[in-house]
C-alpha cells in the first residue's frame, strides 16, 4: 500500500491526471485580505538589502575558503576544518535559500543582479536553473497536490532513510550529478519533461554541458595535485555543508495537508534567530511566501504583521516545529490519511475548504 500511493507522487501518475480533472490542480488559493495599495508597497522590489546580504554571503565564503585553504596547503587539516564548515554551510545550506529568492526574481530590483545570484546558486546547489524555475512555478501553483508538485519533501509514507541521507546529500548529490548527466546528453526526466517547455529544454543541456567540464577539471585539479581541497572547495560543501537547509526545508510542509487549498493547511512560518534567518533568507515566514509569493524576502516580516490575524500563531522555534512535524510524519507512515491541522486565532478567516472532489485514490 505504501508504494503505491507513494507512485501516486510522479508527475505522470493517475494522480496527477485526477487532479487536473477535478479541478484541484491550478484552482483557486486562500489569500489574505491585503489593501491593494499596501501590497503594492510590499511587492516593491530594493536592490539594497540584497546586495548587502550577497555582499557578506560571499564575503564570508571567501574569507573562509582563503583562510582554511591556507591552513589546508600548509599542513594544519584540522585547524581548517572549522573554516571549511562555515565555508560549506554558507554554500550548501544558505545557497538553497539564495537560490529560491532569486529563482522569484524578487530579492533584487536589477535584473542582472538577481540572475546572477541565481545562476551562482543554482551551480552550488546543483539544480539546473531551468528545470527548477519550471518545477519551483508548478509548486506554487499546485503547492502538496499530489502527482502534481514535484517538490514534495515528505511523502506519505516518508521516505526516512531517503530524509535522513540527505542531511549530508548521499541521495540528492548522486541524484543530481546524473541528471547533469543525462542533460549533458541532451534527454530529460519524465517529470522535467513534464513541465520543462520545447522552447527551453537547449538552455538546461547547454548548463549541464558547462557544468561538467567545471566539475571534470575540479576532480582533475585533486588528483594531479594530490589533494581533497578543491573538492571540498567546489561540489564538495553540497554534502558536508547541505544540512541546514534539510533542517530548514522541513518545517516548510512536513506532516502538514495535501490537496488542499488554503495554505495555512500546509505550510508552515516559524521563528528563527538572525544567524538562521540570514542563513535562510526569511523563508521561516513560509505561509507568508506561499500567499504572497511576490513580495521581496526583506519585506516578509511586514507582510507578517499585515495579515497574522488570519494565521495561526508562528512556530515559536525551530525545536518547535520539529516537535510536531516529527510525530506527524511517524503517524503518515501508518495513517497517510492523517495531517496537523491547527486551530485558527478568533476573528480570522475560516479555512478555505471548497467542494473539491479529491480523486479518490488519495
Amino acid at each position: 500500500m505504501g508504494r503505491e500511493r507513494l507512485a501516486q507522487y510522479a508527475l505522470d501518475s493517475p494522480a496527477g491526471r485526477q487532479a487536473l480533472d477535478s479541478g484541484l490542480s491550478g484552482a483557486q488559493w486562500f489569500h489574505s485580505e491585503v489593501p491593494r495599495k499596501r501590497l503594492k508597497e510590499l511587492m516593491a522590489r530594493s536592490d539594497g538589502p540584497a546586495i548587502r546580504d550577497t555582499v557578506i554571503w560571499v564575503g564570508l565564503m571567501v574569507v573562509c575558503a582563503a583562510a582554511g585553504g591556507v591552513l589546508w596547503v600548509h599542513g594544519h587539516p584540522w585547524a581548517a576544518v572549522p573554516l571549511l564548515l562555515v565555508y560549506g554551510v554558507l554554500y550548501g545550506s544558505g545557497g538553497d535559500s539564495r537560490w529560491h529568492e532569486a529563482g522569484h526574481g524578487t530579492a533584487f530590483r536589477t535584473r542582472w543582479m538577481d540572475t546572477a545570484v541565481y545562476q551562482l546558486a543554482c551551480f552550488m546547489m546543483m539544480r539546473d536553473p531551468t528545470a527548477y524555475r519550471w518545477g519551483h512555478t508548478r509548486h506554487h501553483t499546485d503547492t502538496l497536490i499530489v502527482g502534481r508538485d514535484p517538490e514534495i519533501q515528505a511523502m506519505r509514507p516518508a521516505r526516512l532513510v531517503r530524509m535522513l541521507a540527505n542531511l549530508f546529500g548521499l541521495y540528492d548529490v548522486p541524484v543530481s550529478l546524473g541528471k547533469m548527466l543525462l542533460h549533458a546528453a541532451g534527454r530529460l526526466t519524465t517529470d522535467e519533461a513534464d513541465t520543462i517547455p520545447e522552447q527551453e529544454r537547449f538552455r538546461t543541456y547547454r548548463t549541464a554541458r558547462l557544468w561538467s567540464l567545471v566539475y571534470a577539471a575540479t576532480l582533475a585539479t585533486a588528483v594531479v595535485t594530490s589533494s581533497w581541497l578543491p573538492l571540498l572547495l567546489v561540489g564538495g560543501p553540497r554534502m558536508y555543508g547541505t544540512f541546514m537547509h534539510i533542517v530548514y526545508g522541513l518545517t516548510q510542509h512536513a506532516g502538514l495537508g495535501e490537496n488542499v487549498l488554503d495554505h495555512r493547511l500546509n505550510t508552515r512560518s516559524v521563528r528563527m534567530n538572525v544567524v538562521n534567518r540570514f542563513l535562510y533568507w526569511n523563508m521561516n515566514f513560509h505561509v507568508e511566501h506561499h500567499m504572497f509569493p511576490m513580495v521581496p524576502y526583506h519585506r516578509l516580516p511586514e507582510l507578517h504583521e499585515q495579515i497574522k490575524g488570519d494565521l495561526a500563531p508562528m512556530y515559536p522555534s525551530i525545536w518547535a516545529a520539529y516537535r510536531e512535524l516529527v510525530p506527524a510524519v511517524l503517524r503518515q507512515l501508518k495513517d497517510q490519511s492523517y495531517y496537523v491541522r491547527r486551530d485558527l486565532p478568533p476573528g480570522a478567516a475560516p479555512y478555505y475548504e471548497p467542494a473539491v472532489a479529491v480523486p479518490p485514490s488519495l
